[in-house]
């Protein structure tokens, strides 16, 4: 007899777990709410944010090339000779930093005069790039072979 009581019980137990469950599903609604659709991550989406103005990337063109320039002269000792023999590569460093130039980047160089980190990186890259342009000497050639 005590068998079937406790057979009793979890079969009361287990429909009681059905209506409840019967319940809570009934109760939702077919229409979904509408919230406000957060924009959602893209992990591809590799833009920059808001884009910069032409005018704003010719002045950093030409801030960023004079900076280099000046830097570059610091501790020359024919300052005229050697500002015009920079200008060429640090127009051509900036001009190339000037293709991926975000507004945040432009703001804090021409505003804050800051250099991120990020534009220490694309300034690397540009020089590399800038300076493998020239025309490398020709290395000495001894007993007929290089």
């Amino acid at each position: 007899m005590k068998k079937t009581n406790l057979t009793i019980k979890m079969f009361v137990a287990l429909a009681a777990v059905f209506v409840f469950a019967g319940a809570l599903s009934g109760c939702s609604e077919d229409k979904p709410k509408v919230v406000a659709k957060k924009a959602e991550h893209n992990p591809f989406d590799h833009s920059h944010g808001a884009d910069v103005t032409d005018l704003v990337k010719h002045k950093f063109e030409h801030d960023f090339a004079e900076q280099c320039v000046e830097r570059e002269i610091k501790n020359s000792v024919n300052k005229t000779e050697d500002r015009k023999r920079y200008a060429k590569p640090c127009l051509c460093i900036a001009t190339y930093m000037m293709k991926d130039l975000t507004a945040v980047e432009a703001e804090k160089f021409l505003q804050e005069h800051k250099d991120t980190q990020s534009l220490r990186i694309r300034f690397e890259n540009a020089a590399y790039h800038c300076l493998q342009q020239k025309s490398q000497p020709k290395s000495p050639q001894l007993f007929g072979k290089r």
